[in-house]
């Protein structure tokens, strides 16, 4: 992908900061949960990073599950680093770039929801991985390959462009990480339901991650996508399959 890629994904973004934390469920579970995750490791003191920290649901859930810890938060929309609840502690970059260098290199990058948006998601984990500090910690979570079956199939079905975001595979993003130092690989699934397909997509728009490589569907293709949606339940409703892979490792 392109530096027009990304500034595409970050123009969207930054438009959605207003009505970011309201619309992003997901986002903020998973924030939860790495938050967690980072609670029962043994992190060492020192600089604290969140990667693509959005409005900062991840980087507060840190610190509030980890009292006393200062996580920096870095992103590229001005708009939403605008958002954060420690305007002190951001940082304006561009991710699709290497990492900055620190004299005190970080203990801990986490990111979640923003890998997967970046031109080469395994190139930026290597980078990631080499600016930890000896025994630092890398703890991402995203969407892989395998999300949105249900899409994937109706596009199919319907003949139809699948306009949904190509994601990366978890063999591709460990590429270059040596295997010795993943300690922890984990896949979840979530699913999510509404009347419509349409209903179903709108969080997705509203928060600012509809941007596709794929031209507009038509209106007559959204139909014929609706048409042919799999996992219809009893009432009508309409299923939509999130896979998230969370990885942790150790420098």
């Amino acid at each position: 992908m392109s530096n027009s890629w990304g500034a595409k994904v970050l123009q969207r973004f930054d438009g959605a900061a207003t009505q970011y934390n309201q619309a992003a469920r997901l986002q903020t579970a998973m924030a939860w949960r790495l938050a967690g995750c980072c609670k029962r490791l043994p992190i060492p003191s020192g600089r604290w990073l969140d990667l693509g920290s959005g409005t900062g649901l991840l980087a507060d859930a840190i610190e509030q599950r980890n009292p006393g810890r200062v996580v920096e938060r870095i992103d590229g929309s001005p708009s939403m680093l605008a958002r954060h609840s420690r305007p002190d502690h951001t940082q304006l970059w561009d991710l699709n770039q290497p990492l900055q260098s620190w004299d005190d290199a970080p203990t801990l990058i986490a990111s979640s929801f923003c890998l997967h948006w970046l031109s080469d998601p395994g190139t930026r984990l290597q980078n990631w991985f080499e600016c930890l500090a000896p025994g630092g910690w890398l703890i991402v979570a995203l969407p892989v390959e395998g999300c949105f079956p249900q899409w994937q199939a109706a596009a199919h079905q319907a003949a139809v462009p699948c306009s949904a975001l190509s994601f990366p595979t978890t063999q591709a993003l460990l590429a270059s990480i040596p295997k010795q130092q993943v300690r922890q690989q984990q896949q979840l699934c979530f699913s999510e339901q509404a009347s419509h397909i349409t209903a179903l997509l709108r969080p997705m728009q509203t928060i600012g991650a509809g941007t596709s490589t794929h031209s507009a569907l038509s209106v007559k293709q959204w139909r014929q996508l609706s048409a042919h949606w799999p996992e219809r339940s009893a009432e009508g409703q309409v299923r939509l399959t999130w896979l998230i892979q969370i990885l942790v490792i150790e420098r």
